[in-house]
């Protein structure tokens, strides 16, 4: 039977003809009794559909659990809350003070192989790009991260998560990145020059973001204006007038104050 049988072709060749089954049951001219008839063949469709169902019965396999470098369970044991159960970013130079610390613990290769594989983790990643501050190993607080680190972390967990979803995350990438810009302390310009890259495509998000950062600011310093304009006294009467948020309105108005370049006094 072909592949390009029809039903009808299928049904003829599974089943005998009434003369086949006839011979089948009369002796044989030597004498030997009739063999007993093969049972029918099943169609092809049938033969298909139970072959999910054993498949279904086999037991299934355990996952393979992923293998942990022995530095980092080492370091699990060590420093539990560092890292394990939870991540923070850590002080620059904590290579150098493990080894200095647990000198019979670690061979220099390993640790820093381990170390790659804790900095280059997502939730290592996540703990950078949140802004979270360096920690030395006891966990105290040491130093701020740096803005490029900052947004490097950013940059790499947009990619990871565009390549598992398959989604458009532009918007989200723009605004998490203007949102780290007002975080680091630094004017647009300079944020600019400290992060800006070789690579087009992350430098024009970050044109994206400074640009929608650059139109917030103009709508803070518009408002000011209005309310400067405006006659009135209090802020709260501004508010009422335009039938604004008051504690908005105020909150908006002292960022745009703050935001206004100082002029030096006429000498």
């Amino acid at each position: 039977m072909t592949d390009t049988a029809t039903p009808q072709e299928e049904i003829q060749e599974v089943q005998p003809t009434e003369a086949e089954g006839a011979a089948q049951q009369q002796p044989a001219a030597d004498g030997r009794p009739p063999r007993s008839p093969r049972p029918p063949r099943q169609p092809r469709q049938q033969q298909q559909k139970q072959k999910p169902k054993q498949a279904a019965q086999q037991p299934q396999q355990p996952a393979r659990s992923r293998k942990v470098h022995p530095a980092l369970e080492k370091l699990f044991e060590l420093y539990p809350n560092m890292f394990g159960a939870r991540f923070l970013p850590l002080k620059l130079g904590v290579f150098q003070d493990l080894l200095e610390k647990h000198p019979d613990d670690f061979k220099k290769d390993d640790l820093k192989v381990a170390l790659g594989l804790h900095a280059r983790s997502t939730r290592y990643l996540e703990a950078v790009a949140a802004g979270h501050p360096r920690h030395d190993l006891d966990g105290n607080v040491v130093e701020a991260v740096a803005p490029e680190h900052v947004h490097h972390a950013i940059l790499e967990l947009h990619r990871r998560r565009a390549q598992r979803s398959g989604e458009d995350l532009r918007p989200q990438l723009v605004a998490r990145i203007a949102r780290a810009v007002e975080a680091s302390g630094l004017d647009r310009e300079a944020y600019a020059v400290l992060v800006r890259s070789r690579d087009e495509e992350t430098n024009a998000v970050l044109d994206e973001a400074l640009a929608e950062l650059a139109r917030e600011a103009a709508k803070r310093e518009a408002l000011l204006r209005a309310f400067e304009a405006s006659g009135r006294s209090s802020e709260h009467e501004f508010a009422d007038m335009y039938g604004m948020n008051t504690d908005e309105v105020a909150r908006t108005l002292a960022r745009a104050r703050a935001e206004r370049p100082q002029v030096p006094p006429a000498a």
